[in-house]
């Protein structure tokens, strides 16, 4: 028997409790709720085989970005392919099929690209522009994302059930596509919508991250705790903003606060909630804060996921790791690590590990060594391709703000002057970090003895 889910398209479910089920599992996920695995359970006790259940199980391990998880999105991909080859999947789960596949070969884009024509034969289908939301974000094609949106926005009149997180994620690829103001409206826009829609509110608050505007943003964050309070460990990620926008006017107890009592409250193993962390931490210790012990448990984190060869960009954060905690040998091997999977590449990551992975690696190692010089070169290099690691500009930027400051220290003024505007430029605004360093580089020209 099939039933329409909300999207309006045929889904193989028989019982009302299943579907209802499936629909706040597709829900869930736009709204990143900390109950998305329950819902996703029910339906596969209500219906085990139910091949679009298990397809966006595996679509969700994937994201998560951890060796062993994909190793479980492989096996339940064997058990997809067996259920194709009795003619248990209709031609969406099919195309659905095609998209994780091309996942799991190492081609990631490849499966982006394939969840969009998925929407596009089968319009409204949220949960696919989604999964090609999260892939494209995961590879830093920002240019892609919001492109994949703007061709499928115009299905989501008000009326659709699902318009509002759909807003939300065109709110966000708008704002890493630099239309800051474009993005407030449209999140603001995606909230009305969906007042549930953390992405949405994730999306304002990049904006005034990157427009300076770190009290508004501050004030936005706690005025809209509904959007965000009933989210998986997204929440940490929400925390995290408020920490940067305390960091940038200077509040450095209450940053060391919100790490120790909501970012780092729960010691997770997600690499999103480490990179979270390592970041903050380096952002603190270029500001000269002692963070103390705060390294040690995420550099025994790290540790474990040396070998991981998942995502480069997590790759990077785990070596803010170890560096932080000055663990030498293992912050080599994993230089190593990344060195292999760049020498030998079977995928779209050993790609991003060669252009940008190694020498921010390598460049993260030397300026720890305080070989400030080295450091500069080599995260210099790597500058043109940092994109392709992933993640947001204010994600990145703790790797933009660690080369300015091996610049400063390298003696290579000019250069850092350079780095500064251009980061100004693309953020759309000053801010503390920018008009501190610009005032290192004045007090080094007019007083080289005592430079930085």
């Amino acid at each position: 028997m099939s039933r329409d889910d909300q999207g309006g398209h045929p889904v193989q479910l028989e019982s009302q409790k299943a579907l209802d089920a499936w629909n706040a599992t597709v829900r869930g996920f736009l709204a990143h709720s900390a109950r998305t695995p329950e819902y996703l359970q029910t339906v596969m006790q209500e219906a085990p085989g139910f091949a679009l259940a298990r397809i966006a199980m595996s679509f969700f391990l994937l994201l998560l970005g951890r060796a062993e998880l994909t190793e479980e999105a492989r096996r339940n991909a064997a058990e997809i392919e067996s259920l194709a080859r009795q003619g248990a999947l209709d031609a969406r789960e099919r195309r659905y099929a095609v998209a994780l596949e091309e996942w799991l070969r190492g081609r990631p884009s490849a499966a982006a690209a394939e969840l969009e024509g998925v929407h596009r034969r089968w319009p409204g289908d949220a949960l696919a522009l989604k999964l090609s939301h999260g892939i494209r974000f995961m590879l830093g094609q920002r240019s892609a994302m919001r492109g994949a949106l703007e061709d499928a926005l115009g299905v989501y009149g008000p009326d659709h059930p699902l318009a509002g997180f759909m807003h939300g994620c065109y709110a966000f690829a708008l704002e890493e596509t630099g239309a800051y103001r474009s993005a407030e409206g449209e999140g603001r826009r995606a909230l009305d919508l969906a007042p549930d829609d953390a992405w949405a509110l994730h999306a304002v608050t990049h904006v005034y991250d990157m427009t300076g505007q770190s009290s508004h943003g501050a004030d936005f964050v706690l005025e809209n705790r509904s959007a965000w309070g009933h989210c998986n460990n997204f929440r940490y990620h929400v925390w995290w903003h408020l920490a940067l926008f305390h960091l940038d006017m200077g509040d450095y107890d209450a940053v060391l606060t919100l790490y120790d009592h909501r970012i780092r409250a729960d010691g997770t193993d997600d690499y999103r909630d480490i990179a979270n962390a390592t970041s903050l931490l380096a952002r603190l210790e270029l500001e000269g804060v002692d963070v103390r012990a705060r390294w040690k448990e995420l550099a025994d984190l790290a540790e474990r996921r040396i070998n991981d060869a998942s995502v480069v960009f997590a790759d990077l954060h785990y070596m803010l790791a170890l560096t932080g905690d000055k663990r030498t040998g293992s912050a080599q091997r994993l230089i190593q690590r990344l060195d292999s999977s760049a020498a030998a590449p079977s995928g779209e990551m050993d790609a991003v590990a060669a252009r940008a992975g190694v020498p921010v690696a390598e460049g993260l190692q030397a300026f720890k060594n305080t070989d400030y010089q080295g450091a500069y070169q080599l995260l210099a290099k790597a500058r043109p391709h940092l994109e392709s690691i992933g993640g947001s500009h204010a994600q990145r930027d703790v790797f933009a703000r660690i080369t300015i400051d091996a610049a400063i220290r390298a003696g290579a003024v000019r250069e850092a002057r350079g780095l500064i505007e251009q980061r100004e430029r693309e953020r759309g605004a000053t801010d503390r970090f920018s008009r501190s360093r610009a005032a290192w580089i004045d007090e080094a020209r007019r007083h080289p003895e005592t430079a930085v």
